[in-house]
């Protein structure tokens, strides 16, 4: 069998990375908790980690395009609805401890939601994806996280509110769109960012911030579990309630 081929530099992060605005940041600390630091420092104190992200949003906002122009530096210029769920797996080095994304691109369409949200279980982090040049989508961001929350528990998922089409949109009507979301990010206690798949703006910078966060409350959460136990001293991270479903056929015709 052959070896995985070495992280992208572009994957290794060793201080996390800053926030896109201080005013919509959940967390606006420079640097790792010390406890995640100091648990990184210890050889083999980590295992191979893994973190589920699911992308929600109504049809069209970009969602698709948004998670290509990061896991492959490409943008599409045709559209393609996502039919029920894709999946791309991205690998990252943090702190010297190797660590996977799932991305999670959920179906925008109304035929497809129950097909989607059987995949929305288990979820780290939650990002809620609208179009900056359509108000629209941002007033139905609110449903589409109380639909992914469903079966998640609030108290242990990141949440990341996303306008894409940064270059699409008018410079007076950004700053009045981005008003509405930065008031809607703090409400629901979320991370704001603005990007553009077709540039590339920011995209990067947002995927690096998910990664970084998602991996420090993850190592947070398992030392939590453990502290009171008996072990070895490794800190087990485990996907066991996000497995791998098939999907449900005939769900949506």
């Amino acid at each position: 069998m052959s070896s995985l081929p070495p992280i992208r530099e572009d994957r290794i992060i060793q201080e996390l990375p800053l926030y896109f605005r201080r005013d919509a940041a959940v967390h606006t600390k420079a640097n790792f908790h010390v406890t995640v630091q100091n648990a990184c420092q210890k050889p083999n104190s980590l295992r191979f980690t893994v973190a589920k992200v699911i992308v929600v949003g109504d049809v069209s906002v970009g969602k698709t395009s948004l998670i290509s122009r990061f896991c492959r530096n490409t943008y599409e210029k045709s559209y393609k609805a996502t039919i029920g769920v894709d999946f791309e797996m991205e690998r990252f080095e943090i702190l010297g401890v190797p660590f996977n994304l799932q991305l999670w691109d959920t179906a925008g369409q109304e035929r497809f939601k129950c097909v989607a949200s059987t995949y929305y279980r288990g979820a780290q982090a939650i990002i809620v994806v609208f179009d900056l040049s359509n108000y629209y989508s941002l007033a139905h961001a609110r449903q589409w996280l109380e639909d992914a929350m469903v079966d998640n528990d609030p108290s242990s998922v990141l949440l990341f509110l996303v306008g894409t089409k940064k270059d699409l949109s008018h410079p007076d009507t950004l700053a009045q769109v981005e008003q509405e979301a930065i008031r809607l990010s703090e409400e629901i206690r979320a991370e704001y960012w603005a990007v553009s798949a077709l540039s590339g703006e920011f995209v990067m910078e947002f995927f690096l911030r998910v990664a970084s966060l998602t991996f420090e409350a993850c190592v947070l959460a398992e030392l939590e579990r453990n502290k009171n136990k008996d072990d070895d001293g490794i800190v087990r991270i485990t996907d066991s309630d996000y497995k791998t479903k098939k999907k449900p056929s005939n769900c949506c015709n």
